[in-house]
């Protein structure tokens, strides 16, 4: 009796393990299956994008991530699709795809591209700057991003270059609507503008003009002492300038006077030396 029963049970383990390794058997052929039709979708996406079909490519790359997420073509296939978006100018699917690689793949080894790829495509929608104020903003803080979680990268080299071409466009932006201010005779919002621009934008090419109308504002509305302190601060820092050469003329009334005289006997000294030439 007691055998029987061993035997049945010996029975039932031998039918238990064999059924586990037809399992075994049935998911790894289902994987390798898997795994081929991934390479397959990837390798046609790689072949649309080479030929120049972007759109066509990008379906095929999240296809090819959709038939196996725990692949490691998978986080390829997402990076490439949004990539496919980026160069035919579909900006907006390519950031949902670079946002949604970063929420499912927060540890992926490419990040810092992901997260460049994603400044770039907010820093190409970029036309005007007194319209794509959000996309400037977002251009930065992903830029920032970059330089801050990945310094040591050719990626973090020409973020630091491309948000100085930022900076430049929100004080140009600045500066636009504070000289609109000071047309409209608003000076106080005149003054708040051109502030901004040197307090949060010093190292644009934009910080001389600034100074420039600080002093003119200032000037206008009486206040000599504050004029007097920013045409300082210009001509410390810029004294070969035409805007600090403007904002001394506001105070030397004679200085333009002054000024035309001496180029016109200039200019009357070099006609007489070429005149001379001919005689």
């Amino acid at each position: 009796m007691i055998i029987n029963k061993l035997f049945f049970l010996f029975g039932i383990i031998l039918i238990i393990t064999a059924c586990s390794k037809k399992i075994e058997n049935e998911n790894l052929i289902k994987e390798k299956s898997l795994e081929f039709q991934v390479l397959e979708a990837y390798q046609e996406g790689k072949e649309s994008l080479e030929s120049g079909d972007s759109l066509f490519a990008a379906k095929k790359f999240n296809e090819a991530e959709i038939l196996f997420p725990q692949s490691v073509w998978a986080p390829k296939s997402a990076l490439m699709a949004a990539y496919a978006y980026y160069v035919q100018d579909y900006y907006g699917d390519a950031i949902a795809e670079l946002q949604r690689f970063i929420r499912v793949y927060p540890k992926h080894e490419n990040l810092d591209y992901v997260y460049y790829l994603l400044a770039i495509s907010y820093y190409e929608q970029i036309v005007d700057e007194k319209k794509d104020l959000q996309s400037i903003t977002n251009a930065k803080e992903t830029f920032s991003i970059v330089i801050d979680k990945y310094p040591n990268t050719e990626y973090a080299l020409d973020a630091e270059f491309k948000i100085d071409l930022i900076n430049d466009i929100l004080a140009a932006k600045e500066m636009y609507i504070g000289r609109y201010y000071i047309d409209k005779k608003k000076w106080i919002p005149a003054i708040n503008r051109f502030r901004e621009v040197i307090d949060k934008y010093d190292t644009t090419i934009y910080v001389e003009e600034a100074l420039y109308r600080l002093v003119e504002v200032h000037y206008l509305l009486g206040l000599k002492n504050e004029a007097e302190k920013y045409a300082k601060l210009l001509g410390y820092n810029y004294q070969s300038s035409t805007w600090y050469e403007q904002s001394y003329s506001i105070f030397n009334e004679n200085y333009k006077k002054n000024k035309n005289i001496i180029r016109k006997n200039k200019k009357s000294k070099i006609v007489t030396k070429v005149k001379s030439l001919f005689d």
